[in-house]
């Protein structure tokens, strides 16, 4: 029985180095499907994302499973590449280190952020395209479902994905919400057209945000960001009156001065009446005069503000990692117990029956060469045939058992198999 993982990622190699051997969606179904034409008695999954790509691997004989090199060039080939050109750039994780990273991976532990969310979605979907096509076997399929279920766990055992710690997420979580505590009656204006702007709108969509209008100095992006999230798009010059009307204002424009002064300001504020008015600068220079969070009523936020807030909230989240890493190697030392336990269940069941065999035709023997027995007679001696077989079998079998938890039962596994004959 072998576990193996080969890959990079963000940790080990180059954004250059991952770009070359990484694999689009689209192609990881054919990806699997050479592999196994190649290595038709492994089992494979392949997680392919922005920052890793690791194929995971697993064969009942060892001797079954492909090699480090074996991957190496089966990637290589795959990508029109040079072998020795990524050797170096793909590592290995074999038995429990495989399962422990793994877990790691799932739960969002070796993450570029500290507890995303997204990868736990990545390695399902990597799982289910290996099971689609039959990749996974009984292996990979119980270290994948058992992968889901750490993460799941850690996520309610720990805070580690709790706190937010992107600006667009912090600016949301952290701060509008702190204003306003419903956003489906909220007028927001978004001032740009950019990935910033586009981001922070996510979050405020999945807050319930819904009277959404985007102005833009190319007024094409605004249309186009405006179509994606349902909202209304307005020309550029109608940026203060749109001011005049909103409880909400993120701004994510690319300009040299401010495009809200003071002096602007003051004439909005009159036609406000002093409604509250939460104003996000996600710019850099800044998009607003720092002067008018000073207005009653006014809640501005800058870059700054929110990276501090970031900052806070991923020092939490690591506070939280031993407790987590803690909980991936209590499971990772369950998991390959347990994995032990099924790989010498079927040899001692073996044993049992071939044990059983030789009682019941030995029993079957004595008790012609007996004659009649009375039935009480009978069953007393089957009971003490069944004792003396549990008696001789129980100090083998318990220490098999005492070695395949401790994942040192190799050898005395083999000694077994043949010194009963148990191969088939």
């Amino acid at each position: 029985m072998k576990l193996r993982m080969i890959g990079c990622s963000h940790q080990t190699a180059s954004v250059r180095a991952r770009e070359r051997v990484a694999f689009t969606t689209a192609q990881v179904p054919e990806a699997l499907e050479r592999f196994r034409n190649r290595f038709p008695l492994s089992e494979a999954v392949l997680l392919s994302t922005c920052n890793r790509m690791e194929i995971y691997l697993a064969a009942l004989n060892s001797d079954e499973c492909p090699s480090h090199r074996d991957i190496v060039e089966f990637v290589a080939g795959f990508h029109g590449l040079d072998a020795v050109d990524i050797f170096e750039d793909l590592f290995e994780r074999t038995g429990e280190d495989a399962v422990r990273h793994l877990f790691t991976v799932a739960a969002s532990l070796d993450s570029m952020v500290l507890g995303e969310a997204q990868i736990l979605a990545q390695v399902k979907q990597a799982y289910e395209l290996a099971c689609a096509g039959d990749h996974a076997g009984a292996l990979l399929n119980l270290a994948f479902q058992r992968a889901i279920r750490v993460a799941r766990r850690i996520a309610n055992e720990t805070a580690v994905n709790q706190k937010r710690v992107s600006i667009p997420s912090v600016a949301v979580a952290d701060f509008a919400c702190q204003i306003f505590e419903r956003f489906d009656d909220k007028r927001v204006l978004v001032a740009g057209a950019g990935e910033m702007a586009e981001e922070t709108l996510k979050y405020l969509a999945q807050q319930g945000a819904r009277r959404i209008t985007i102005v833009n100095r190319s007024s094409e992006r605004a249309r186009a960001l405006a179509e994606s999230f349902k909202a209304r798009s307005e020309p550029w010059d109608r940026l203060l009156d749109l001011i005049v009307e909103s409880d909400l204002m993120i701004s994510a424009v690319g300009a040299e001065r401010p495009i809200l002064t003071v002096d602007q300001f003051r004439t909005i504020a009159e036609n406000r009446a002093q409604r509250a008015l939460f104003l996000l600068d996600l710019a850099v220079p800044r998009n607003i005069e720092p002067e008018i969070g000073g207005f009653q009523g006014v809640y501005l936020y800058s870059i700054d503000d929110l990276s501090a807030a970031c900052e806070r909230n991923r020092k939490s989240r690591e506070k939280e990692l031993p407790k987590a890493s803690r909980i991936v190697d209590e499971e990772s030392r369950r998991f390959m117990a347990e994995l032990r336990h099924r790989a010498t269940g079927p040899t001692i069941q073996r044993l049992k029956e071939r044990a059983e065999e030789l009682k019941s035709d030995e029993l079957s023997r004595l008790l012609k060469r007996l004659g009649p027995v009375e039935p009480h007679a009978r069953d007393e001696i089957d009971r003490a045939f069944e004792r003396l077989v549990n008696k001789l079998l129980h100090p083998p079998l318990e220490s098999l058992r005492d070695h395949a938890e401790r994942g040192a039962a190799h050898g005395l596994f083999d000694a077994f198999v043949q010194l009963f004959k148990l191969k088939d």
